[in-house]
């Protein structure tokens, strides 16, 4: 089953069993996933105007990775409210946004932990002969497509910027 017909299954056994806020987080992922396969329907469209409504619609549709992307997506707004509700006192919302993570992190991989992540960096770091904090980039360039959906961009960031500042 395709992640987003799971997702379509449980928000409607959500709504059955009257359990608001997954409902409401549920919504929120579809709706996001609509969103972008809109976008994608527009690009398609212009690239390949010969395409019909039907085809349009079935070459937008999102694959499960894209799925994942949308959702990591969402997790990481989540995240960058929560920063911002701490910074004004406001832990009810703070709250609310743990909760809306939590439901999330269903639809998401496994995170990998520092540990993998560093292991990995290290792996791209010797791969590349990079030794700079200048060559970050070069490094999350080749890193992240196998970290994606896995790991946070930013601990990813921050792993590779500490053992490049080691190197020098």
């Amino acid at each position: 089953m395709l992640l987003k017909e799971k997702i379509r299954e449980d928000l409607k056994k959500a709504i059955k069993s009257k359990t608001e806020k997954e409902s409401s987080v549920l919504r929120m992922i579809l709706a996001a996933i609509l969103n972008k396969e809109k976008e994608n329907r527009h690009k398609l469209s212009k690239e390949k105007p010969e395409l019909g409504p039907e085809e349009l619609e079935k070459e937008s549709q999102l694959s499960d990775q894209e799925v994942v992307e949308v959702i990591s997506s969402e997790a990481k707004k989540s995240k960058e409210a929560i920063v911002e509700f701490e910074k004004g006192g406001r832990e009810d919302l703070v709250e609310k946004e743990k909760g809306e993570i939590e439901i999330l992190r269903k639809y998401l991989p496994e995170q990998l932990p520092e540990e993998e992540v560093r292991k990995l960096a290290k792996e791209v770091i010797e791969k590349l002969g990079v030794k700079e904090l200048q060559d970050v980039g070069k490094v999350m360039k080749e890193l992240m497509p196998q970290l994606k959906g896995k790991a946070d961009g930013n601990l990813v960031s921050s792993v590779v910027k500490e053992l490049l500042t080691l190197k020098t």
